[in-house]
């Protein structure tokens, strides 16, 4: 889509303190008024989220960006994958701006477009059809569209079993990328097996399971993963138990199947953030979820004893390059009337990932789903 290319910043601003960093952000927001909305990721450092207009997961923040009806900048604080989508969703005389193009996503690039189109090519010769494909919400622009072109969706880690349950009344089968992890916890939770659920690699010989395990499979998963909950590891709940039995463990989707058996509640961002939120006083969590929103539920909520599920700082690191000097940057680009890093997904490739992005959005009742689970302590 966009050229990711990496501009250096001003010596100017790089040398500034951190106060009048924070300074200038606000008033270049200021001047910019109405014409500017910043959108920020909830994983976002405090010194970025601070100054954001509206706050959210990846499909909350780009259904703000759809709903703008004033703004002609949307100035988006998260990753690459995340801009585009408000590309796509918003109308042709709104310009996203993603203030480091280095802002990428390690799972959105496990799913090349060229490695699925080779896959999906494949899967036909060996007999293996009627394939609804799905993507994760974390996706490049062109998987959306080939999703879109190929009678496939979108889903949240919201809303994956609605998806999933959407694409079995129309095919025999689901192809689910990027992350593997989410399509084979939401599959599990839905009572299909893990042997129906065998896994398609990229970098092996006709994806590295036999044909017969296509065949019979109800969810092939792309192998693919997210850094930060790849991170989370039974151990850690085994010793945070052992060390306090009353401790409860909440977990994104994203952590890998043993994680999520052995976890009490398992949802999206939003739900996480909703649990906590809504317990209370004195109750004890183990998230299993990004640093910044984890250490950020903890300074909010003082009142319950809050801590993050792996003793070493599970931190978005792509989602760090959205830093104040590349935001004071970009805000103080565009008051000089320069557009700095503007997010453009082409229009063939807009065509299909509307579609598919529009499908996921016609299905009713999309929110914070979560599970509460027994403790099953898969070894």
């Amino acid at each position: 889509m966009s050229t990711r290319t990496w501009t250096p910043l001003p010596e100017e601003i790089t040398s500034l303190s951190p106060d009048a960093m924070q300074e200038r952000i606000a008033a270049a927001k200021r001047e910019l008024g109405n014409d500017v909305v910043l959108l920020g990721h909830h994983y976002q450092a405090d010194d970025v989220i601070r100054h954001a207009d509206a706050t959210g997961d990846s499909f909350k923040l780009a259904q703000h960006a759809q709903a703008q009806t004033q703004a002609k900048y949307v100035v988006f604080c998260g990753v690459h994958f995340m801009a585009e989508s408000a590309d796509i969703l918003t109308g042709d005389d709104v310009t996203v701006v993603l203030p480091d193009m280095g802002a990428g996503c390690s799972m959105a690039d496990m799913a090349d477009v060229v490695d699925v189109e080779e896959a999906w090519d494949i899967l036909a010769e060996m007999g293996v059809r009627d394939i609804v494909p799905i993507t994760y919400m974390n996706s490049t622009a062109a998987i959306k569209d080939f999703c879109g072109r190929n009678g496939g969706i979108v889903c949240t880690s919201s809303n994956a079993e609605k998806v999933l349950r959407w694409a079995f009344e129309r095919g025999e089968r689901v192809m689910f990328f990027p992350d593997q992890h989410l399509g084979r916890n939401t599959g599990y939770s839905m009572g299909i097996d893990l042997e129906q659920m065998p896994l398609w690699n990229p970098h092996a010989v006709d994806g590295g399971a036999t044909p017969e395990h296509y065949l019979d499979s109800k969810i092939i998963l792309w192998k693919g993963h997210c850094s930060v909950h790849q991170k989370f590891d039974v151990t850690n709940v085994w010793t945070l138990r052992e060390a306090d039995p009353d401790i409860q463990i909440l977990v994104h989707p994203e952590c890998n199947f043993e994680v999520v058996q052995n976890a009490d509640l398992v949802g999206s961002t939003e739900f996480i953030i909703e649990q906590v939120e809504n317990a209370s006083a004195g109750s004890k969590w183990a998230i299993g979820t990004e640093f910044h929103l984890v250490n950020r539920l903890a300074e909010q909520h003082p009142e319950q004893q809050i801590t993050s599920l792996s003793g070493i700082q599970c931190a978005c690191a792509t989602m760090y390059r959205i830093d104040p000097p590349h935001l004071l940057w970009a805000l103080e680009s565009l008051v000089r009337g320069e557009v700095v890093n503007p997010i453009r997904v082409p229009r063939d490739v807009t065509e299909g990932a509307t579609v598919a992005l529009e499908r996921m959005l016609a299905l009713k009742g999309d929110g914070a789903v979560g599970q509460r689970r027994a403790r099953a302590h898969v070894g």
